[in-house]
C-alpha cells in the first residue's frame, strides 16, 4: 500500500495511463497500440451504455412494473391501464431481435418505423419551440435606451444582434442580385457568418484543448505525484 490507496486502486492508476498515453501515441502516427485503446474504449463505453441502459430504463420501466402485473405485486391507483399497454413497447422491443433470423428479418422494420416516428414527432414539437418561435422572438431586440443598460446595452448586443440578423437573411434572398445596396447587405451578411462559424469552431477547438489538459493534469498531477517519493532526488 503506498499512500494510503490499495492495489487496485493503484493498478487503476496505472491502466489509465497506459491507455491515456496510447491513446497519444496517435500524435505520431496510427500505430496498433492506438487501435487497441481505441477499441478498449468503444467495447468499455458499449458495456457500460448498455448495463446503465439495462438497469436504469429496461428494469424498472418495463420489467419491474409486467412482473408485479402478473405476480400481483403492488401497482398504483390508476396506473392499471398504463402497465397493461407496456406489452406494445415489450413486444416492438422484442421484435428488433427478429433481425437475427434470415426468414422473420422484416418483422424489425415496424419496430424501426415506430422508433423513428416517434423521434419525429417528439423532435418536432422541441424543434418548432425553439427554432420557429423563441429563436425570430428573440431578434425583436429593445433599441431603446431608456431601458436596462442604456446606450451601451443597444449599441453593443441589441443593434448588432438585429443587423447581423437582417444581413444574414439578405445574403440567402436570391429574387434579386446582389448588387448595390443588397450587395453591400449580402457581403456584410457573410461577415456575421463567418463570425459565427469562427467563434462555433473556437469553441470547439477550446473543448478538445480542456480535455486534453484535463488528461495532462492526470498524468502529472495524480499519477505522477503518486510515485515521485520512491524516486528521491540523488543527493
Amino acid at each position: 500500500m503506498l499512500l494510503g490507496l490499495v492495489w487496485y486502486q493503484h493498478l487503476g492508476l496505472w491502466v489509465a495511463a497506459i491507455l491515456t498515453l496510447a491513446i497519444f501515441s496517435f500524435l505520431y502516427k496510427d500505430n496498433p497500440v492506438y487501435k487497441m485503446a481505441e477499441h478498449v474504449f468503444v467495447g468499455v463505453a458499449a458495456g457500460y451504455t448498455l448495463a446503465y441502459a439495462f438497469w436504469s430504463t429496461f428494469i424498472p420501466n418495463l420489467y419491474r412494473p409486467l412482473a408485479n402485473l402478473f405476480s400481483g405485486g403492488e401497482i398504483k391507483q390508476g396506473e392499471l391501464l398504463w402497465t397493461w399497454m407496456l406489452l406494445i413497447p415489450a413486444l416492438l422491443g422484442m421484435l428488433f431481435f427478429a433481425r437475427f433470423h434470415p426468414r422473420f428479418g422484416w418483422l424489425s422494420r415496424w419496430s424501426i418505423a415506430f422508433m423513428v416516428g416517434a423521434f419525429a414527432g417528439l423532435s418536432l414539437t422541441g424543434k418548432f419551440q425553439t427554432d420557429l418561435i423563441l429563436q425570430p422572438a428573440a431578434t425583436f431586440v429593445n433599441l431603446n435606451p431608456a431601458n436596462d443598460g442604456g446606450w451601451n446595452s443597444v449599441l453593443l448586443i441589441n443593434l448588432p444582434i438585429l443587423l447581423g440578423v437582417l444581413a444574414c437573411l439578405t445574403y440567402f434572398f436570391f429574387s434579386k442580385p446582389h448588387t448595390g445596396f443588397i450587395g453591400v447587405t449580402a457581403r456584410t451578411g457573410i461577415f456575421f457568418l463567418m463570425a459565427a462559424f469562427g467563434a462555433s469552431f473556437g469553441y470547439t477547438v477550446m473543448a478538445r484543448i480542456s480535455l486534453f489538459i484535463g488528461r495532462l493534469q492526470f498524468l502529472f498531477w495524480q499519477v505522477a505525484n503518486e510515485y515521485t517519493h520512491l524516486f528521491p532526488p540523488p543527493t
